[in-house]
């Protein structure tokens, strides 16, 4: 079983938790996931690895609850244990050689992207941050972010914090200011990434992105994560997660990532129900 060890609320739909997973931890790198059941019964789901400590022998998972099993994640506490936390997997993000790079995070995206900048800087890179939240209650992980950040923009739709905007405003001023950048790694909703890629397309900047698609088995095997990239089918769980951001037919990914809405929103419910019941 694997232990939850700490948990931090970091907004009101965003937890972080350190789970002990000794041998997840030995291993793990920025932009590789684990997939894990809350219980023997529960579904298995995807989260990106936010962190990680091999002295502890800790992971870090940071994540939005959106249905009715990170309901269930989120109602466990320090102490309390997973039925399954399985990983790494999929391919670390691509550090070698970078020396100047513009880090885009949207949302909780942002858990996502932390790591790789804190990589990054460790490695000695200039790391230029653009995070974009919907407002400023949402805004979550400002202080890491500037800790491993030599420029730091914050960003929110309605302008309640920082400046206000979409992410991709900075990154084109920069780019148009004669910013050049070994890499532009962006992380977040679908449409931001396909906007982040259509921005630095004229200036010829490389964009990584990060694809997070449906997933069950993590191996490649039930082909739920597959992407069309270059024209060819491929499985984020192992030939990604990250992409060439040029070569994603972001369109089908966005057509895809709401096929089973209807059947999130119906488990939701039923969780919400099963919670009422044990209220009473």
């Amino acid at each position: 079983m694997y232990e939850i060890k700490a948990k931090r609320i970091l907004n009101p739909t965003v937890t972080m938790m350190d789970i002990y997973a000794p041998l997840v931890a030995r291993k793990a790198e920025p932009g590789q996931f684990i997939i894990l059941r809350v219980d023997e019964d529960g579904e298995r789901i995807p989260l990106t690895v936010a962190g990680y400590d091999r002295q502890a022998g800790t992971v870090k998972i940071i994540f939005q609850i959106v249905g009715a099993t990170t309901m269930k994640l989120n109602q466990k506490e320090v102490g309390e244990s997973l039925a399954d936390f399985c990983g790494p997997l999929g391919r670390a993000t691509e550090t070698d050689g970078l020396k100047k790079v513009c880090i885009i995070g949207g949302g909780v995206g942002c858990a996502i992207a932390l790591p790789v900048a804190q990589k990054l800087h460790e490695l000695g890179c200039e790391v230029h941050s653009v995070v974009g939240f919907r407002n400023k209650e949402l805004l979550i992980l400002e202080d890491e972010f500037k800790a491993c950040s030599s420029k730091l923009t914050v960003m929110t739709d309605d302008g309640s914090y920082g400046r206000q905007g979409v992410v991709t405003s900075p990154l084109k001023e920069a780019l148009e200011a004669g910013e050049k950048y070994d890499m532009i790694i962006a992380i977040g909703p679908i449409v931001m990434m396909k906007f982040v890629v259509a921005t630095a397309r004229p200036f010829g900047t490389p964009v990584t992105v990060s694809m997070n698609p449906i997933m069950i088995d993590g191996t490649g095997m039930c082909g739920g994560c597959r992407l069309t990239v270059g024209g060819k089918t491929k499985f984020a769980c192992v030939d990604g997660p990250d992409f060439d951001g040029y070569e994603v037919d972001f369109d089908e990914a966005m057509d895809r990532s709401r096929m089973y809405c209807d059947f999130e929103a119906h488990a939701r419910e039923e969780e919400c129900n099963l919670l009422r019941m044990e209220v009473k």
